[in-house]
């Protein structure tokens, strides 16, 4: 019983305390609050560019090929579903059809 109330006692004080010490999710160094800027990267001062990072090109040189590659695959590809198949199916068997009743 004693172990039950220690339990008890240990994830109550975990789950609902409302301490104001260091949390288990951020740890020092992180904000608590977003800073209003996209990924908290404040702008470069006027009149200067931003500075590419190592994995930027070579990331959206990967991405922009990719989209042309499967742009152009997945347009090229054939037609394998079974609707067009049992369509050229059923118009060989109209055109055989009507040929051999035309012949009669």
């Amino acid at each position: 019983m004693a172990f039950i109330n220690a339990l008890r006692q240990r994830l109550l004080s975990r789950t609902f305390s409302s301490h104001a010490g260091p949390s288990r999710w951020t740890s020092p160094g992180h904000q608590d609050r977003p800073n209003g800027y996209l990924f908290n990267r404040t702008p470069p001062p006027p009149g200067q560019s931003r500075k590419w990072e190592d994995w930027e090109l070579p990331c959206y040189v990967t991405s922009f090929l990719t989209i042309v590659i499967l742009g152009v695959g997945l347009n090229a590809k054939p037609d394998l579903t079974i609707e067009t198949w049992a369509h050229q199916k059923a118009l060989e068997k109209l055109a055989a059809e009507s040929s051999s009743s035309s012949s009669d």
